[in-house]
């Protein structure tokens, strides 16, 4: 009870700060606002904390103090599902609503929060330019005339709509510190809004540069404006410079790029920091604080990140699939417990030193303890590099056998297991997109044989192949499939095999065929390599963001006074603009170096309790048939030829289950999702289960497998 109570007032609080943080900005393109900022800001000059002090806890502290309380929040809420009614109305939110090629699946939510952001957008640069337009006088610098001198307002304005698209450019990709998974919303599913904000943020500033520079053009003074570096004021080399650095990471990030040269997109991404580093130059230490909770939260996860995934660990042992597909098992710290659906980072060092990429996690914590598995299918260079270098490392001796180092990042899922509360659920995977439902299933069984849960979903696994030898990635949950006994079964599989034809078979024949060509093998393990340990604690991830941001007003504070009063001491006029945005990124590392510190400290302590991975003996063995159970009639189900039909399958799954809330959950091709997500759609009513019984409700999830 007292639980949640403390869970009520959180959520009370995130609110309340969330609802302070929008009012901000929807207030600050006002007169009123501007006019009462600068009256405040002449009052801080006095204190202690000076101008700089009221815009880092007026602009960045809401963001801070949200990312801490919901970080709070989630390590007191409960990881077990609960049972909810009255989900109909959730879920009429949460079903497809847009199908797009180009942007993707959109639910009515989604739609709702771009339109209101694309409505603050407008509001924004209409208050800015009305205000701007009753005062304007022609410009005897630059010798405009009034259409010219309109212009150039209607592009400086621009500047500020991405300087509000920056402010949330970095929340969607935090990971540890995720004010997204308060929403539900994990990252690898919120990138996609990174790509949103990032396009239109490069859109508005190009249009703001561009028209800055045809406005010289015009009046004959680019040549003298264009290589400025002035003492005070927006220095417009560094916008020049932060414009051409984010168009590099803008093209670069395309798809046709990222997909096929990898490492051109990894590499030029990290230009962010000469990118955010230009934009403080130009646009000014005021600007740079209503951005700067994103920049702040982001350093603070990277660093973390970066700690967490030290020291490194290895490859306890690998199974090579006959579809070109290989599962890791990794060393696992018993303590270390994560929902289904998760996933993690993987470095092979040997491969390459700085590239990382995400796997979902197959396997459950509550049935390997001591261990965790991913599934990656051999498809670009990189999982190409590591399927040889597992072959290669097959066909050695066993004394010649060499151990595979690994670094972690991870693992990062859902906070509780929210498709448990559905009465039944589809579950539909094209491919290697089976992988985040192994994960499901594999929970079930624990729950199942534990008797954990009081309520089982009953579920339908739709997996289309194009091979029959991809029906091999079921081999991990193959005991659920055949091996438990009819009353307690509450799996039913359907495959189907779109480019082979076949006849007379069943799906446990298949899965026998194609498990008896899959082949283990047992790497050693170095003495210094370490159990996967997970992200800190988010008790431990609220206290080192709430010490970081005390750190860094204290740095900036002292670095002010040192710097700046003394120089006001010894020279008249004003400092120079650039000098005060060296303060703040000095304070910034100073904080972070210190963060860095005290990360370590909790790492290595951590580590110093841990226990050793778990032993496996070296040597190379063959993966027997996991489906040695009775022969009787099989309920599954296996089509060659063919692609599922989708409006049969959901028609027919009420009449085959009980319950009207239904779940339904699809990771693989776009194709797929589209056709899914069509029939959630026009479906939304639901579909009738009989005469005396409601309609079935279907509830649209996609969940991604790739980034």
């Amino acid at each position: 009870m007292a639980r949640r109570t403390l869970l009520a007032v959180l959520k009370i609080l995130m609110a309340l700060i969330f609802a302070a943080w929008v009012s901000l900005w929807i207030l600050k393109p006002t007169q009123l606002w501007t006019r009462k900022w600068k009256e405040a800001e002449d009052r801080a000059r006095t204190t202690v904390f000076g101008y700089y002090g009221l815009n880092f806890a007026v602009y960045t502290f809401p963001l801070i103090a949200l990312a801490i309380t919901g970080s709070i929040y989630l390590n007191l809420k409960p990881r077990e599902p609960i049972r909810r009614k009255g989900k109909r109305v959730i879920a009429g939110f949460s079903n497809p609503l847009v199908m797009n090629s180009l942007l993707g699946i959109l639910s009515s939510i989604e739609i709702v929060a771009v339109c209101l952001f694309m409505l603050f957008l407008a509001w924004t640069f209409y208050a800015r330019i009305s205000n701007d337009f009753k005062k304007l006088k022609p410009n005897k610098v630059l010798k405009l005339n009034l259409w010219q001198l309109k212009y150039l307002r209607v592009a400086t304005r621009f500047g500020l709509l991405a300087e509000t698209c920056l402010a949330l450019l970095l929340l969607p990709i935090l990971r540890g510190l995720a004010i997204f998974r308060l929403l539900g919303i994990q990252f690898e599913a919120s990138v996609r809004y990174h790509i949103w904000l990032g396009t239109a943020m490069l859109f508005c500033a190009t249009f703001h540069g561009v028209s800055t520079l045809f406005i010289w053009g015009v009046s004959h003074h680019i040549q003298d404006e264009v290589w400025r570096w002035q003492n005070t004021g927006r220095i417009y080399l560094a916008g020049e410079m932060c414009l051409v650095t984010g168009l590099v990471i803008w093209i670069t990030a395309l798809p046709q790029i990222r997909r096929k040269k990898f490492e051109i997109f990894y590499y030029t991404h990290h230009l962010y920091m000469v990118f955010l580093v230009f934009f403080l130059f130009h646009a000014g230490d005021r600007h740079f604080y209503a951005v700067f909770p994103g920049i702040f939260l982001f350093g603070l996860d990277k660093i973390l990140r970066i700690i967490q995934s030290r020291p490194e660990t290895c490859i306890l042992s690998a199974r090579v699939f006959p579809s070109k597909a290989i599962e890791l098992i990794l060393p696992k710290d018993p303590g270390l417990k994560y929902t289904p659906t998760s996933v993690l980072f993987l470095k092979v060092p040997s491969i390459s030193k700085y590239q990382w990429h995400s796997f979902s996690i197959i396997s459950s914590s509550t049935v390997d303890t001591n261990t965790m598995s991913i599934l990656i299918k051999s498809e670009g260079s990189w999982t190409s590099s590591l399927s040889n270098l597992i072959q290669t490392e097959q066909k050695s001796d066993a004394d010649q056998m060499k151990w595979i180092p690994v670094a972690v990042e991870g693992p990062y899922g859902p906070v509780s297991m929210d498709f448990l509360r559905y009465d039944s659920l589809i579950l539909v995977a094209g491919g290697i997109g089976i992988t985040p439902f192994l994960s499901i299933l594999q929970e079930l069984v624990s729950a199942q044989n534990s008797g954990r849960y009081k309520f089982l979903p009953r579920m339908q696994l739709i997996f289309a192949v194009k091979k029959a030898q991809d029906i091999c990635l079921l081999n991990s949950i193959s005991p659920l499939i055949f091996n438990q006994p009819a009353e307690k079964c509450r799996l039913k599989v359907k495959v189907y095999v779109t480019q082979e034809e076949q006849s007379g078979v069943t799906v446990r024949q298949v899965l026998a065929h194609e498990s008896s060509r899959v082949q283990t093998t047992n790497f050693g393990i170095k003495s210094s390599s370490s159990a996967i340990t997970g992200l800190e604690s988010s008790l431990w991830m609220a206290a080192i963001a709430g010490i970081s941001f005390i750190l860094f007003l204290i740095f900036l504070i002292i670095f002010n006074h040192i710097f700046i009063h003394s120089q006001k001491k010894d020279t008249e006029g004003k400092t120079p603009s650039s000098v005060v945005d060296l303060l703040i990124i000095c304070s910034f590392f100073a904080a972070i170096m210190c963060i860095i510190f005290l990360g370590l400290i909790i790492r290595w302590r951590r580590l110093k309790k841990q226990n050793p991975p778990v032993l496996q003996k070296q040597g190379k063995a063959l993966e027997t048939s996991p489906t040695e159970a009775r022969d009787d009639l099989e309920e599954h189900e296996i089509h060659f030829g063919g692609r599922p039909n989708f409006e049969d399958i959901f028609a027919k799954f009420p009449n085959e289950t009980d319950g009207s809330d239904v779940g339904v959950l699809v990771c693989g091709p776009e194709a797929m999702k589209e056709s899914v997500a069509s029939i959630c759609q026009h479906k939304c009513g639901g579909f009738k289960v009989g005469a005396n019984k409601q309609k079935a409700n279907f509830s649209f999830h996609s969940l991604n497998f790739t980034l």
